[in-house]
């Protein structure tokens, strides 16, 4: 009995160190200059941020809001899954239509998150600046739809999500269990 608490802590910091999630480390930067490879890298800065703003995230990180108006951090977090979905359906030329928020464990939700931002960017390594020019975020609005150029995945759901990514930081941070030293947001690199 005296070691459960060892052995509890060790359990969980082997989940919370998942390397076989994407984004522990930032990918090796294409050889080339695209317009997806560039797009590529955005997401895959973004999933980076994403890891480690979450990595190690307690309850009470996950329960905190800085006031009775705002979204906890899990609330966050589910909108950054939500828009994971739309920058990766951006990618497919599927639609995006309103849901409820996703009955997943944070842990699920953390996973598939980041494995919607790593699909997305492989599927955007790949495209030829011409495929990039007809990509569009698609949105269903009634009966119809309203389509947008992938300029406005850059400054709307790239740009929103690294937004909340940094308020998880600072929520996690206002919780009593800041962001991590032993990464390089630079280099994308685990540096301790």
């Amino acid at each position: 009995m005296k070691y459960l608490p060892i052995l509890l802590l060790l359990s969980f910091y082997s989940i919370a160190q998942d390397k076989s999630l994407p984004y522990y480390q930032i990918p090796p930067y294409p050889e080339t200059f695209t317009a997806g490879t560039v797009a590529a890298r955005m997401v895959d800065g973004l999933g980076f941020r994403f890891y480690w703003a979450t990595e190690g995230l307690r309850k009470e990180d996950l329960d905190y809001k800085p006031g009775a108006d705002a979204r906890t951090c899990l609330q966050t977090i589910e909108h950054i899954y939500g828009m994971s979905l739309i920058i990766l359906n951006s990618t497919t030329y599927t639609m995006n239509v309103t849901q409820s928020p996703p009955s997943l464990s944070f842990e699920d939700m953390r996973k598939q998150t980041l494995l919607n931002l790593k699909s997305a960017s492989d599927k955007l390594r790949t495209f030829s600046d011409e495929e990039m020019n007809n990509k569009r975020i698609i949105f269903q609005r009634g009966n119809g739809k309203i389509e947008y150029p992938f300029w406005n995945q850059i400054n709307g759901p790239i740009a929103d999500c690294l937004w909340h990514v940094g308020q998880v930081v600072s929520f996690r941070r206002a919780s009593g269990n800041p962001f991590t030293d032993r990464v390089s947001l630079l280099t994308g690199e685990v540096v301790k």
